[in-house]
């Protein structure tokens, strides 16, 4: 005869407890790591910067098991480098890893520009200029992290115009390191406003529906990603991994 279960005093199994548990420090793990994650991206945690999985926890009211699983996910992403004798520290950019993943996400972009300009309705058109907009506004404040959001939104939106919102996702997982170093290029004199330019001649090409003109535009953008590394390292040498 199989044995029951005992159950506790309010007549539920334990077992069913742990498991209702688990998604709980999950949650957390998740939460910590997308909070850690975007704090690597931005660079408000800088390459070399030590890392204390026991501050972690105690800043975000866990124990350090979380923190573990999330460190360990962000070492995976390569954000994050772990010394058995010396601790955890922030991993600097690789510059070899670079040009491979601008390349694969300018050969991405091309298409999706492409298809955004046979594609696009006059409401997306609309949406997509509100979000240049927000990139204008961003400039004059001088606010980065408000640029870099609506930068984010315009590649992400044209994916969706195109009708293939996965390729973005797929951007996603091979720009990690891009977005770190396009941070640095942020507060070079003018960059943020060269780059609102280069959107506005991507736009251009998807409101007169013309892929060709579309997708050379979405080129020359990505292509200076490509140009600017070499000036990048020079002005920041600790950030990089050479």
């Amino acid at each position: 005869m199989p044995v029951r279960a005992r159950k506790n005093s309010e007549g539920r199994n334990p077992t069913s407890l742990r498991r209702a548990g688990r998604p709980r420090a999950a949650t957390a793990s998740g939460r910590i790591y997308a909070e850690l994650r975007a704090e690597l991206i931005s660079l408000q945690r800088k390459p070399g910067e030590a890392l204390s999985e026991a501050q972690i926890a105690l800043s975000h009211g866990v124990s350090r098991t979380p923190v573990r699983e999330a460190i360990l996910k962000l070492a995976d992403d390569g954000l994050i480098d772990i010394f058995p004798q010396s601790g955890i520290r922030v991993s600097r950019i690789p510059l070899a890893a670079l040009p491979e993943a601008i390349i694969v996400r300018k050969a991405l972009e091309e298409t999706t520009a492409r298809l955004a300009a046979e594609r696009a309705t006059t409401s997306q058109i609309l949406a997509l200029h509100s979000i240049v907009e927000r990139q204008r506004e961003a400039d004059v404040a001088k606010d980065g992290d408000a640029f870099h959001q609506a930068d984010e939104l315009f590649h992400a939106t044209i994916a969706d115009v195109a009708r293939h919102p996965g390729i973005w996702t797929l951007i996603q997982q091979v720009k990690v390191h891009v977005d770190r170093y396009r941070r640095l290029t942020l507060p070079q004199e003018g960059r943020i406003t060269r780059a609102i330019k280069e959107h506005e001649a991507v736009l251009s090409g998807i409101e007169a529906h013309d892929p060709a003109r579309a997708r050379t535009a979405m080129e020359a953008h990505l292509e200076r990603l490509l140009r600017d590394i070499s000036i990048t390292q020079t002005i920041n040498p600790e950030f990089f991994d050479a």
